[in-house]
């Protein structure tokens, strides 16, 4: 079997089977006018969401859907089809499969190829929000992405069961741009070494959204750059890099996942799970600090000369997380108008941080600028950094937490382990 190939990336489409299946059509299409080679394999699960003549139409290549094609077998096919691919992407992701992969499984064409190939691999999974919140979901993704797998989503919002959470697939236009970033940027294939190898780290960036009704919403001026640059920086340097984002208008990163996510809450779930494995926790997000008691169901009209809007507050990101993980290196953002040192050094002691980056915000600062200054505190040490642009603002930064954790993980690992104590064997008299 000869596989054609024009000079664009080539890429393995796979698709299990979901009702998400229908969006990877337009994946495939982004794929192709990116000019990407692209090759469509699916389960026997996803032929009865999607038919394979949609995919050979937008592709040209027929579509591969079985381990017994006497044709494409003759020679060994499916290794063959396993060593072509720049990369390989499965969307929609199903927990089936995911937990097919972790395991070894290879009893279809999909599971096969994934462990007969050394390319890099991107799934985007899908799935309602209950299953993907159990313990063997989450145990099947913290195991894959230890392997190197690059997790694309999954998002929040109504799914086609009637229900509303975290489980949506990734929109074709997120996935396409992670691939294609990644692929353009040699990510997929090249392993960072630095400082921070070996070690995975969970970044939060840009704001959130409270809903007060169907289409008004609490939201403040971050743009999300700071975070973001962070991120890459932390990703330079050799780490794992999660980026839990809120709504902004910046491209994905190259070689980070991203989870997307819109509220206070959504961003509290998502960076929970995420830091579940992590070393790293860098909170830079512009969390709401206050949601609206009760959320209108349909448009408040303009009916009454004022508005009475109750709020209540939301939980704070970093102290759940402390409370979750009390030994993971948290590094804290602290957004202030006045009293800089105090109000940072505060929030450094009472949420048990070990670094804490403070700003100062407001009269056209920081928020939704290209620059920016920073000021780190911890227990016994500050460091000043910029005004600089954020992208050298986040190298200096991301330098500093890649020492300061070193120092950190270097005295956890002197710390003296507490022992039982040894129970005597003399009898009681």
């Amino acid at each position: 079997m000869s596989l054609p190939s024009n000079a664009g990336p080539r890429i393995l489409l796979a698709l299990s089977g979901g009702i998400a299946a229908y969006k990877s059509a337009e994946l495939a299409r982004r794929f192709t006018k990116a000019g990407c080679d692209v090759q469509v394999v699916m389960t026997d699960s996803a032929l009865r969401f999607i038919g394979a003549q949609t995919f050979q139409a937008l592709t040209g290549k027929p579509v591969r859907s079985s381990l017994w094609d006497e044709a494409a077998e003759a020679a060994m096919g499916h290794i063959e089809l396993a060593r072509w691919p720049d990369a390989i992407v499965i969307a929609p992701a199903t927990a089936n499969t995911l937990a097919k992969i972790t395991h070894g499984f290879a009893d279809d064409l999909l599971t096969t190829l994934v462990l007969a190939t050394d390319r890099p691999i991107f799934v985007a999974p899908a799935m309602n929000r209950l299953m993907w919140a159990n313990a063997a979901t989450q145990a099947n993704m913290a195991t894959l992405r230890s392997r190197g797998f690059r997790v694309i989503g999954p998002g929040s919002g109504a799914q086609a069961c009637g229900e509303v959470g975290e489980g949506r697939v990734a929109e074709p236009e997120e996935v396409a741009s992670v691939v294609l970033a990644a692929l353009a940027a040699g990510a997929a294939a090249k392993v960072v070494e630095g400082p921070l190898s070996g070690r995975r780290a969970v970044v939060t960036a840009g704001p959130t959204r409270e809903p007060i009704d169907p289409v008004r919403f609490i939201t403040n001026r971050s743009s999300g750059k700071q975070g973001y640059a962070v991120a890459e920086s932390l990703r330079a340097l050799g780490a794992d890099v999660t980026l839990v984002s809120g709504p902004v208008n910046l491209p994905a990163p190259a070689g980070i996942r991203r989870v997307n996510c819109e509220t206070a809450q959504q961003m509290l779930d998502a960076t929970l799970a995420a830091c579940a494995d992590a070393d790293i926790l860098v909170g830079t997000a512009a969390v709401a600090d206050y949601r609206p008691v009760e959320v209108a169901g349909q448009k408040i009209k303009k009916k009454t000369e004022t508005l009475d809007l109750a709020l209540t507050k939301n939980a704070d990101i970093l102290t759940e997380v402390r409370a979750a993980q009390p030994e993971l290196f948290i590094v804290g953002f602290a957004a202030e108008t006045e009293k800089l040192a105090e109000h940072a050094r505060g929030k450094l002691e009472r949420k048990k941080l070990n670094l804490i980056a403070a700003n100062w915000v407001g009269d056209g600062r920081a928020f939704d600028r290209d620059d920016n200054a920073l000021t780190v505190y911890w227990a016994d040490g500050e460091l000043a950094i910029g005004p600089a642009e954020k992208t050298e603002i986040a190298k200096q930064l991301a330098g500093l937490i890649a020492e300061r954790h070193a120092a950190f993980a270097a005295a956890a690992t002197a710390r003296p382990v507490a022992k039982a104590p040894l129970k005597s064997k003399a009898k009681a008299k």
